[in-house]
């Protein structure tokens, strides 16, 4: 009966506005949802039933349409909507949104799962997780800071418990040397009184023992014990030199703490000299008046920001006693005591493979003077180098006649750091490339940058359009610690909805292409911000309308169709 077909067909079409609905309530229901996708129902005709079949025209006769009937319709297909919904800004460092194609990926226990959902958390062990607790996954970084492609595993982010040093590698000198200054022309030369052996009554060499040597005034009392502990405390040019101590035993020699004054002073015994200038060093030389007696002498290097003085209370023993009396005086060769010449000295701080810091003093001065230019001799020491002394490298600096910087020697300067545990020598480069010599009142030396830096703990983090995740250290490093992967599909329409705003891929949604962000056709990281649902909550109320109409309409045929079958059976009684 026909109208029995009526009432299917009316059937059919509450049946697909009811699907339509709940389509239309889902999205609605998830208006406020992170990263949702809404969707939308597409109907078709069921099928036809043909009445009558068409006929082809011909010479006489014009042709027919087929005639059919259509017995309802059905839901043709649920698609969702992957337009990118609106970008917010939350303000916190763990949230992603993507803007433009792509899937943040995830894995847990359901597998590798794929989403838009960017509202991530760090969880105890400070790996970067879902809300529902799968894994973010990237790609981790070494200690270089170095991102690994192609090995994709979850992201770890060390807040408050990783830590980073740098060793220094370069420094940067900067400033003025004075070109109207005067060239060096002497250096310190300090003597002490005159020493002799007691066991031999002759003049000591520096083969002799520390435990030999007395005043040539008093002869049998020795100045060394065995055991004692001297702290030198010497001054050089107008600055206070860092205590060094020195131990002397049974076997100590004379030239064992000459040694020890030429690396406590920071004494430069390999630097070039001058005609006229005594070489630099501590020596032991035989007193011309006394043939039994000789003096200890210590000559420093050149320019008067390398002046040396040692009173009697700046070397000492445990007691408090000085052994020896030094005073200006002249070398083997009579020359005296005359540090002069335009000089200027600077310190910093630089740090070593371990992040220890190590203080290194630079001095330059001005060696020579031509029509073609200057030359500045640089002496570099450190206090914290600990073999071999103080003295770590020196240099020179010449400036053609416009005052500019034309060659450099020496620059690279080497400081001990054996026994420490961190790796020795460590090598620093000085850039002198700053530097100037032009005329002014006096001149000037500073370090403007260097490239270590002490132990840091990460403190922040932050994550840059294209998935990198750079840390950021207590003490001003950063680093990169991984980066953020994306997938994209040929199809995303074809993703399969598990669900809890994830997806998985299926056989018509292609295989994913894994990348870093900006790549392969994907979209930027936003960090601190949240995608947001991409339902159009007015389209969403007019499809309502729309589907609710229908849904009405359908039921007033099955009504109507219900009501004429009625009239039907009552008529024929």
């Amino acid at each position: 009966m026909a109208l029995t077909s009526t009432l299917f067909t009316g059937l059919s079409g509450l049946d697909v506005n009811q699907t339509s609905l709940n389509v239309v309530g889902n999205n609605i229901a998830n208006v406020n949802t992170v990263a949702f996708k809404s969707s939308r129902a597409l109907f078709k005709p069921q099928f036809y039933v043909t009445d009558m079949a068409g006929s082809a025209p011909s010479a006489t006769f014009g042709g027919t349409n087929p005639s059919q009937r259509g017995l309802g319709a059905v839901v043709s297909v649920i698609q969702k909507d992957f337009t990118p919904g609106a970008i917010q800004p939350t303000g916190r460092a763990t949230d992603m949104a993507i803007d433009g194609n792509g899937f943040f990926i995830v894995n847990g226990p359901a597998g590798q799962r794929f989403t838009r959902d960017g509202s991530f958390v760090l969880n105890s062990s400070n790996q970067l997780a879902s809300s529902q607790g799968d894994f973010v996954q990237g790609y981790s970084a070494n200690a270089q800071g170095q991102v690994i492609p192609g090995q994709l595993g979850g992201i770890t982010i060390p807040v408050g418990t990783d830590t980073l040093a740098e060793v220094t590698k370069n420094a940067t000198m900067a400033g003025n040397l004075d070109a109207s200054g005067v060239a060096a022309s002497g250096s310190s030369i300090l003597t002490s009184q005159d020493l002799t052996s007691v066991s031999t009554g002759t003049a000591p060499t520096s083969a002799t023992l520390l435990t030999d040597l007395a005043s040539a005034t008093s002869p049998g009392t020795p100045l060394v014990t065995a055991g004692d502990v001297f702290t030198l405390k010497g001054v050089k040019g107008t600055r206070t030199l860092p205590t060094q101590t020195f131990t002397a035993s049974p076997t100590s020699t004379v030239g064992d703490l000459m040694n020890f004054y030429n690396g406590g002073l920071g004494i430069d015994t390999s630097a070039a000299v001058g005609a006229g200038i005594a070489a630099p060093g501590a020596t032991i030389e035989t007193d011309p008046a006394n043939a039994n007696a000789a003096k200890l002498t210590i000559v420093g290097n050149i320019g008067k920001d390398n002046a040396l003085a040692i009173s009697p209370a700046s070397f000492t023993n445990q007691n408090g006693l000085s052994p020896f009396a030094f005073a200006d005086g002249t070398d083997a060769a009579g020359i005296a005591s005359n540090p002069t010449g335009e000089s200027v000295h600077t310190s910093f701080i630089a740090y070593d493979t371990l992040g220890t810091p190590i203080t290194v003093d630079v001095t330059a001065v001005l060696q020579s003077k031509s029509n073609g230019g200057n030359t500045w001799q640089f002496f570099a020491t450190s206090p914290d180098s600990t073999t071999g002394g103080s003295v770590v490298g020196n240099g020179t600096l010449n400036f053609d006649g416009t005052g500019n910087l034309a060659s450099v020697t020496g620059n690279t300067i080497d400081i001990s750091r054996a026994g420490t545990g961190a790796v020795s020598p460590l090598p620093i480069k000085l850039d002198f490339s700053s530097m100037t010599q032009l005329t002014d009142s006096g001149s000037s030396l500073v370090m403007t940058q260097q490239d270590g830096s002490p132990i840091g703990t990460l403190s922040s983090f932050s994550i840059g359009a294209d998935g990198i995740v750079t840390g950021a250290y207590t003490n001003g490093l950063s680093k990169t610690l991984a980066q953020v992967a994306v997938a994209t599909f040929s199809n995303p329409q074809g993703l399969d909805d598990k669900g809890s705003n994830m997806f998985v891929s299926s056989a018509d949604s292609g295989v994913p292409l894994i990348s870093a962000p900006q790549a392969l056709g994907a979209g930027a990281i936003r960090s601190g911000s949240l995608e947001l649902s991409n339902v159009d909550i007015s389209r969403e109320f007019t499809n309502l309308i729309i589907d609710s109409t229908g849904f009405s309409a359908s039921s007033r045929v099955i009504s109507t169709s219900n009501q004429l079958i009625q009239d039907l059976l009552n008529s024929t009684h």
